[in-house]
């Protein structure tokens, strides 16, 4: 009893152990990059591009009718009435306006694909970088995707874009895209820009 007594006070005594640090291991990852990169995302946006061809190649050739209306009431309008050049005139503003609106709506839907393709990918691509962030004992990952990230310096060690490519690749088994496969970001005008989303914000488990 004696003993036992002793060994309860002596415990009582003992300061309470307080919680452990960990050490803060820290990666960052360009996560638009790797969205974009991946095979998928590589093979969707090429799809995309194919799926948009056709409205780009009927708006390049009303841009080149209205060049070329525009250009011979350049070099015929000293020789046509008054009421011929304002005719013509006309057309070319119809047809201008036309341009105007059909490429405003081919952006617009274009956008609006490319912002459902990017969602979509980048949901999956975020497990994917949870996944390999827990499995390599990661406490923080910075995004460094944005102009105004706040981080100034990172080593190469510490950035896990290509990791995080690479692990995707493998669990979505989609194969390289072949070398002459545009990549995104690699447009033409009169093709609608590709917009610039940021990296999805979790909710949930996330």
């Amino acid at each position: 009893m004696i003993l036992s007594a002793a060994a309860q006070t002596q415990a009582a005594a003992a300061p309470a152990a307080g919680p452990v640090a960990v050490p803060a291991k820290i990666a960052v990852i360009a996560f638009q990059l790797a969205v974009a990169q991946t095979n998928e995302g590589q093979r969707d946006f090429g799809d995309l591009q194919k799926k948009y061809a056709p409205k780009e190649a009927a708006l390049k050739t009303l841009s080149d009718e209205v060049d070329n209306l525009t250009k011979q009431l350049q070099a015929q309008g000293a020789s046509l009435s008054e009421g011929e050049r304002a005719n013509r005139a006309k057309v070319i503003d119809d047809k201008k306006k036309q341009l105007d609106r059909e490429s405003e709506d081919a952006r617009n839907d274009f956008q609006t694909d490319m912002q459902d393709m990017y969602n979509a990918l980048a949901s999956k691509v975020y497990d994917v970088m949870q996944s390999y962030a827990e499995q390599q004992g990661f406490t923080l990952i910075l995004d460094i995707s944005q102009q105004q990230t706040p981080v100034l310096f990172a080593s190469n060690g510490s950035n896990i874009t290509k990791q995080v490519i690479d692990a995707y690749n493998l669990k979505s088994g989609v194969p390289a895209p072949p070398p002459a496969a545009a990549a995104p970001g690699s447009q033409a005008a009169p093709r609608p820009a590709a917009p610039k989303p940021a990296a999805p914000r979790p909710t949930g488990t996330h």
